[in-house]
C-alpha cells in the first residue's frame, strides 16, 4: 500500500502583528528557497491566520503537514523554537499558547473528530517577544527563522525516507 505523499507546510499568524508574523515569513523563505534546493513534488505551501476550519483545510489530506507559529510562553525566551509532534493519535503538548483566540489546538481537535487529520502533524512553535502592531520581527526571533527553515526541510526529507522504509 502506498502511503500519501502530499506535504502542507502552512505558516500561521499575522504579519502586522510583529513576532506573530513569524510563521508566514518561514513559508515566504521556504517558497523562495525551493528552487535552490527542490523539496519533494506534492509540498505545498500556504499561509492562515490561525482559524481552525482553513487550518484544517490546508492540511487535509497531507502525509504530513507542518506548521509553523508563533507562541507565547511563560517565562517567555524570545526565539526559542518548541517541536511538536502527533502522530498516532498524540500530541505532546507544551507550556505555550498560540497567539491567537482560537487556533492549532481547537483546529487539532476538532479535525481529530472529523477524521481530517494529516497522518502526521509536526508543529514548530517560536516564542515570540513582541506582538505590538506593525512589522518585522524582533531581533531574537529573526535569528530563529534560518535554522528553522533548515529544521522545516529536514523535517521533509526524514519524513520522506521513513515513508520509503515503509513501503519496502
Amino acid at each position: 500500500m502506498r502511503t500519501r505523499t502530499r506535504i502542507a507546510v502552512v505558516g500561521v499568524g499575522n504579519e502586522f502583528r510583529r513576532d506573530d508574523g513569524v510563521g508566514w515569513k518561514v513559508v515566504a523563505r521556504l517558497r523562495e528557497r525551493s528552487g535552490n534546493r527542490p523539496l519533494p513534488p506534492g509540498t505545498e505551501f500556504a499561509i492562515c491566520d490561525g482559524d481552525p476550519g482553513r487550518l484544517i483545510g490546508l492540511w487535509e489530506g497531507a502525509a504530513l503537514a507542518v506548521v509553523v507559529d508563533a507562541a507565547h510562553a511563560h517565562p517567555a525566551s524570545p526565539g526559542r523554537v518548541h517541536r511538536l509532534e502527533l502522530d498516532a493519535e498524540r500530541l505532546d503538548r507544551p507550556t505555550t499558547t498560540s497567539s491567537h483566540g482560537l487556533g492549532l489546538g481547537e483546529a487539532v481537535e476538532l479535525a481529530r473528530v472529523l477524521g481530517q487529520l494529516p497522518t502526521r502533524l509536526v508543529v514548530y512553535a517560536v516564542e515570540g517577544a513582541e506582538s505590538s502592531l506593525g512589522t518585522g520581527l524582533s531581533p531574537a526571533v529573526a535569528a530563529a527563522v534560518e535554522p528553522l527553515i533548515a529544521s522545516v526541510e529536514d523535517e521533509i526529507v526524514r519524513f520522506l525516507a521513513a515513508t520509503a522504509r515503509e513501503e519496502q
